[in-house]
Formats: structure tokens, sequence, C-alpha cells
């Protein structure tokens, strides 16, 4: 099982990305998530196969979930309080 997929990152909310069968497109992406998500920018297309290394989703979950419903959205990771504070007074991890 493999997939060629177009990955959108989302102009509204940082860190959140839209995954799609390049095939497909956004056709079977409900209308309100869109909305939510905002105007899709393309930011690559990867071929992603059960064993291939992503960053922070599961291939295989990441596959059923684009088969199965045309989509999958990868959220935001939680940002972590203590960190964000650490991050604040350390000036090495300021941007």
């Amino acid at each position: 099982m493999k997939v060629l997929c177009d990955i959108y990152r989302s102009p509204n909310k940082d860190e959140m990305y839209l995954y799609v069968d390049k095939r497909e497109g956004t056709a079977r992406v409900p209308k309100n998530l869109l909305e939510l998500f905002g105007k899709p920018q393309h930011v690559t297309t990867m071929l992603v196969t059960p064993d291939k290394k992503l960053a922070r989703a599961e291939a295989d979950k990441l596959l059923k979930e684009v088969l199965t419903r045309g989509y999958y959205l990868q959220m935001p990771p939680i940002a972590d309080s203590e960190m964000s504070e650490i991050a604040l007074k350390n000036s090495k991890l300021q941007r």
C-alpha cells in the first residue's frame, strides 16, 4: 500500500497540515474542515508507504485515513507550558 500525497499547510494555524491523495486533491475533505483550515497552501508532494518515517505521524495510520476518509489532518503539537516558560527564560531557545 502506498499513496502519492499532496501536503498542505494551514494559513490559519501554525503546524497544522492536511495530507490528501494527489489524484483526488481536496475533493473529499469536508467543506467545514476546509473553512476552519483556511485556503490550503501546498508544501510538497510525497510518496507515503507504511514504513515511511514521518516526524509527527504514523505512516500506517495516515495511509488508512487518506484511503478511507480522503484526508489526514495533522494537528499542531500540544504546547507544554513548562517548556514554554523555560524557552522564555533561555535566550538560546528564543527565535
